[in-house]
């Protein structure tokens, strides 16, 4: 997991999400948490939480946030903003809870940076696990077609290195970046949307249902600026709402959720 720690600690995941296609996936990421957690004061394990950004704000609306995550330094950045909460560096793999002492689980990194399936079922498992009975678990995942649609949107595609990770991308999900471009990401597994469900199902999660987060919208030019017109913002996700849980669409947004229950 070095290739991990090395790319979060040069690109902390805070600074992806403020701007341009990140402010919508933190936005409609944080609406579908919103419709699918229960009620504060619910205590919530963020597996995998980076520096905080949806921890801090979940602990704003009253929620008792346990946070871990494998990168020191965004451990150290959650451990300044969660009031009340607690951070510890972990592996998703193995978390340091007891069982069923979570009343829900979110998983908004570790399935696409463990790139074998039996990795990917063991952090499931372990989020079930912690869980209580009933107790929702939201993952996310990397669809296999976002570096294709990126490359295309941003023209990375010019690029030959960047062709041949696309290739491989397309061809078996592993996606990995030989260069340091962080535009180019790092070692992950992308996922097939049809994948998941099974996925949730063979840890023992039942009830499974899979959104789309960003839908195709992630790809306008404009984002960034159109995301300042509150009426506009408010629209787009109204209208990304609608068509969340359609499959014919889901390959063409770049992050979806899996939710399922213990």
């Amino acid at each position: 997991m070095g290739d991990l720690v090395g790319h979060y600690t040069r690109n902390p995941e805070d600074d992806r999400l403020a701007a341009g296609p990140g402010l919508l996936e933190r936005d409609r990421t944080r609406d579908v948490l919103s419709r699918f957690l229960p009620a504060a004061p619910a205590r919530v394990a963020d597996v995998g939480g980076g520096s905080g950004v949806y921890a801090t704000w979940l602990a704003s609306q009253g929620y008792r946030i346990d946070l871990v995550d494998l990168v020191p330094r965004h451990v150290e950045r959650a451990r300044e903003l969660l009031a009340g909460g607690t951070a510890a560096v972990a592996d998703a793999r193995a978390l340091p809870f007891a069982d069923g002492g979570h009343d829900a689980v979110i998983l908004l990194g570790p399935l696409y940076h463990l790139v074998s399936r039996e990795d990917r079922l063991r952090a499931l498992s372990e989020a079930r696990r912690i869980a209580r009975p009933g107790a929702p678990i939201v993952a996310a995942a990397i669809s296999r077609f976002a570096s294709a649609l990126d490359g295309l949107a941003r023209r990375l595609i010019d690029d030959p290195v960047f062709r041949d990770i696309v290739d491989r991308d397309l061809s078996d999900g592993r996606h990995e970046n030989p260069t340091d471009h962080p535009d180019y990401f790092t070692t992950a597994y992308f996922h097939r949307p049809e994948e998941l469900r099974p996925e949730m199902e063979a840890a023992g999660l039942r009830d499974v249902t899979v959104l789309a987060v960003e839908g195709p919208a992630w790809l306008l030019p404009d984002l960034g600026a159109r995301w300042q017109d509150e009426r506009h913002r408010a629209l787009v996700c109204e209208l990304l709402r609608r068509i969340e849980a359609e499959p014919a669409l889901h390959g063409a947004s770049a992050h979806l959720l899996a939710i399922g229950r213990r």
